[in-house]
């Protein structure tokens, strides 16, 4: 029998299958939000709903060369943070006091809306190279831990 993995790698797991929902040309991002060890909403990056996807359109991003982590404006999709937060929105269930789980770390924009929409922690597979969101996350109390790429 094979060990049974803890919470966050549980999570983590089914974060990396949303996130192959992503029609990104760029990087897949899946994010879940869980309170009381329940799913209550998931997200991955892409264009908003009713919108051609990046995949059939191209990215505009990647045509200019933009970095990671620099002019977010340019990009047509929405974060997976983002449609995790909305979906909530949508449906009118309360995140306060939730986990996040997220295949990659937020970005400033995003780690501002989880600050607000007040997520404790967060545990993310993989980094991101944005300093200020690191610094938002831990002035916000947002503990954050890197669960890295293991797998059960």
């Amino acid at each position: 029998m094979s060990k049974r993995p803890s919470w966050d790698q549980y999570f983590m797991d089914i974060t990396r299958v949303v996130a192959r929902r992503s029609t990104c040309l760029r990087r897949q991002v899946g994010a879940l939000i869980v309170l009381d060890k329940r799913i209550l909403t998931t997200g991955y990056n892409g264009a908003p709903a009713g919108l051609e996807h990046c995949a059939s359109r191209g990215c505009l991003r990647a045509e200019k060369n933009v970095p990671p982590g620099e002019r977010h404006e340019l990009c047509r999709g929405l974060h997976a943070e983002q449609n995790a937060i909305i979906q909530a929105a949508l449906h009118g269930i309360q995140i306060r006091s939730g986990l996040l789980y997220g295949t990659h770390f937020p970005c400033v924009v995003c780690a501002k809306m989880l600050a607000n929409s007040g997520i404790s922690r967060v545990v993310i597979a993989e980094g991101y190279p944005d300093e200020l969101s690191q610094s938002v996350l831990k002035e916000a109390g947002i503990t954050v831990r890197v669960l890295g790429n293991q797998r059960t």
